[in-house]
């Protein structure tokens, strides 16, 4: 069946408007205009021939409409103009604008969160220029943006301007903060041998609480994710598990877009160990067997690659003693998984000859340049070793100096040289910490101290403290040069002076001193360090009341020492990232001049370790010291004391020897001096961990004996035996905003009659 087909009203207007729209378009694009004069009007700062100019429509040439109207475009193009316009008028061609205005202030305005003063940096528009609303808009991206860093993804800017005389405006930009977007909820799955609680811990954004006024990092920011992705797969590469990966993060945005839930999937695959090490060249004057005598590494170690680049720095270290250039060294890898292991095969070669052209430094506003220049080994005109160079990023981040650090390297003039960019973001450098005890017998204690690790820019540390309890008062002050001579040498300058009015003690002391020091590098974890000391110790206002040791030692004297101190630390660049250890040996000779012949001789040995899939830190201290005088007796300035530091449940001057038969029963301290620490930190599982707090128990035990003259009041012998001291206790942490709490509450096991005890005391730092 045919069907015809028949046009209505409606179709046939619409039809012929169609058609004459398109003859419209014709004879417009056919249309042909040749001016031979232009004139401008409405402008009033930009000069007529430059508005010609940038119309670009030769005179006497034939154009096209279409070419008249690219010229109004190009002329609206340079953002001068709010409104252009192009009339043909035979031979003359009419440009007709109208200027943007000039921008008389500039406001902010339904800020709060954000000062003026944080903003204005952000803002490119300014006041007695020409206003473009692309460069406002611009600028509200801008703001914006700062509010999202800030966790505000809700807030909007809006540029606003109002028109006032003389063809100026005012421009505000409105702003409706809105509410903070915060982490609710930080998820894993995937992850099979550590808890989501010992993976939250890795990340640096945190779940938001109950107790999320005190909790500064549960803001969501989009990088802040991206940085916690780099540390949750450098914590598992670190544990050996290579085949690790992210496969996905998910942020998923609450119904009333005020919070986050972050989930991240991941696959842990299996951890592996070391297998074989080897070394092979392809140098025929490279010993092998020298090389391979730096590997630190034994085969069933769980795999790092921090460990292979630290062998890496050992063999690079060894080829530029032995003056060998351009070496290149690199590990081959060969998997066994059914052992489990991994054979490193470090393979020698000769590298490409390129070299340092130089270093550009950049976002240092604070730091000088040659603190961040000491950092590496490498100077201009050195060969290019990327390795060396991105060690020395990692000295540089490990100042803590800054924020960010960006080290990468760029072609330079020449195919053989490389440009070395360092780009930082500081940070706060300074700590102010205070710290508070109380006990029964002595009342509240403060400690005050503050210290800049960045003093001027200079990578300089300053220290100053301040302490009171009860009736005693302390000052001290310290600097360290840590690059002396621009070497790796640190320069350190104390000076002290204590004061004690009874502080368990019914004597009152004076101490006066100053020291100089000198510390070096010995070995990759090992430093020393060479010391002077001058001192003035007095001791006076000893009454009748105490023990006739005391008064027989009532006086000043001055002591001019000289002393040495090895210290070995794998806490932190160890073998092994769950566990370290530290041990140092000091020795101080007195009798360079002054009244004191001794020497003093401490040590020190701890380790630390995680256990139970690192849950749970193990921490254990074992110190101890000796004062051996070779002309005269000890005195009680000068012997050892176990307080609440070294020994807590005990106060300042609450144990060791006493003379029973003195009224007063003062503290005598002792030549000898032995305590062991042990703790464990972890977690509490009814205390969600975003709220930054966790426990800790702990037990001390240690003694103070030994005196050089133990007779006593009215002839008494004094026991100056080695009288074994103990306490428990329980620890709770809470890293809060304003710094780390440390909350210690101890039972004394064992102790003396006569000894004074503590049961509870706490700490806190506040960083600046």
């Amino acid at each position: 069946m045919t069907r015809q087909f028949s046009w209505g009203p409606a179709m046939r207007i619409a039809a012929g408007a169609a058609l004459f729209v398109l003859l419209f378009a014709v004879s417009a694009m056919a249309q042909q205009y040749r001016f031979s004069n232009f004139t401008v009007e409405g402008n009033q700062r930009v000069d007529a021939a430059s508005i010609v100019t940038y119309a670009a429509i030769p005179a006497g040439q034939t154009v096209s409409a279409a070419e008249v109207n690219d010229a109004r475009q190009r002329i609206q193009n340079t953002g001068l103009f709010e409104t252009v316009n192009l009339v043909p008028q035979g031979g003359t061609l009419l440009i007709q604008v109208q200027e943007f205005p000039t921008i008389n202030v500039i406001s902010v305005e339904g800020n709060q969160r954000l000062s003026d003063d944080d903003l204005a940096p952000l803002i490119t528009s300014q006041p007695r220029r020409v206003y473009s609303p692309a460069v406002a808009e611009q600028d509200a991206e801008a703001i914006a943006a700062a509010y999202a860093q800030s966790g505000r993804l809700a807030a909007t800017v809006t540029p606003q301007i109002i028109r006032r005389d003389g063809n100026r405006v005012d421009l505000v930009f409105a702003v409706t903060e809105g509410r903070v977007v915060e982490t609710e909820r930080i998820a894993f799955n995937g992850n099979r041998a550590f808890s989501d609680r010992r993976l939250r811990r890795v990340l640096e954004s945190t779940q938001a609480g109950i107790l999320r006024l005190l909790v500064t990092r549960d803001t969501f920011i989009q990088e802040r994710v991206q940085f916690d992705q780099q540390l949750l797969t450098d914590f598992y590469q670190d544990r050996g598990y290579v085949d690790f990966e992210i496969l996905s993060v998910t942020n998923e945005l609450a119904r009333d877009r005020n919070a986050y839930f972050i989930t991240f999937n991941i696959r842990e695959g299996r951890s592996f160990n070391f297998g074989n090490l080897s070394v092979s060249s392809t140098l025929p004057e490279i010993d092998t067997a020298a090389f391979a005598d730096t590997i630190r590494v034994r085969s069933g170690t769980t795999y790092s690659p921090r460990l292979v680049d630290a062998t890496i720095t050992r063999m690079e270290s060894l080829a530029t003693r032995q003056g060998l250039q351009f070496i290149r060294i690199e590990p081959r890898v060969t998997r066994n998984d059914a052992a489990g292991t991994l054979d490193i095969d470090f393979v020698i070669s000769r590298g490409q000859r390129v070299f340092v052209e130089r270093i550009d430094i950049e976002g240092n506003a604070t730091t000088l340049d040659r603190v961040i220049r000491r950092q590496f080994d490498t100077v201009e005109g050195d060969p290019f070793d990327p390795r060396a160079i991105r060690q020395a990023a990692e000295r540089i981040r490990a100042l803590q100096y800054f924020s960010d650090v960006q080290v990468e390297g760029r072609p330079g003039t020449s195919p053989d040289q490389v440009i070395v960019d360092v780009d930082v973001e500081e940070q706060p450098t300074g700590s102010l910490g205070f710290s508070v005890s109380y006990s029964t017998d002595t009342g509240a204690g403060l400690a005050i101290n503050f210290s800049e690790e960045n003093f001027l820019g200079r990578g300089q540390e300053l220290r100053f403290e301040f302490n009171t309890a009860a009736d005693s008062q302390a000052l001290a002050f310290s600097f360290t040069e840590p690059a002396f001579l621009r070497r790796d040498l640190a320069l350190g300058i104390d000076a002290y002076y204590r004061e004690t009015d009874n502080e368990n003690t019914d004597y009152d002391t004076r101490n006066i001193g100053f020291g100089v020091s000198l510390g070096f590098p010995i070995s990759e974890n090992g430093r020393a360090r060479v010391f002077y000391a001058l001192s003035e110790d007095t001791i006076d206002n000893v009454p009748l009341t105490s023990s006739a040791i005391l008064q027989r030692e009532e006086g000043a004297l001055i002591t001019s020492s000289l002393g040495y101190e090895l210290s070995y630390d794998t806490r932190s660049g160890g073998l092994d990232p769950n566990s370290g250890v530290l041990v140092s040996f000091e020795q101080e000779l007195a009798g360079l001049g002054g009244d004191n012949q001794y020497l003093r001789t401490t040590a020190l040995a701890q380790g630390v370790t995680s256990i139970a899939r690192e849950e749970i830190t193990l921490r254990a201290t074992v110190e101890g010291g000796a004062l051996t005088f070779f002309d005269g007796n000890s005195r009680v300035t000068d012997r050892f004391f176990l307080g609440s530091r070294q020994m807590r449940g005990f106060e300042p001057y609450g144990l060791g020897p006493r003379d029973l038969a003195a009224a007063n029963r003062d503290a005598l301290g002792g030549n000898f001096y032995a305590v062991a620490r042990f703790e464990a930190a972890f977690p509490i599982g009814i205390i969600p961990d975003e709220y930054g707090i966790s426990g800790g128990v702990f037990l001390d035990v240690g003694t103070v004996w030994g005196l050089d003259d133990a007779v006593g009041t009215g002839g008494a012998i004094v026991d100056d035996d080695a009288h074994l001291r103990s306490a428990v206790g329980l620890s709770v942490f809470w890293d809060t905003a304003i710094g780390p709490l440390r909350f210690n509450f101890t039972h004394p096991l064992e102790s003396q009659d006569y000894d004074r005890t503590r049961n509870f005391d706490f700490t806190v730092e506040a960083r600046f």
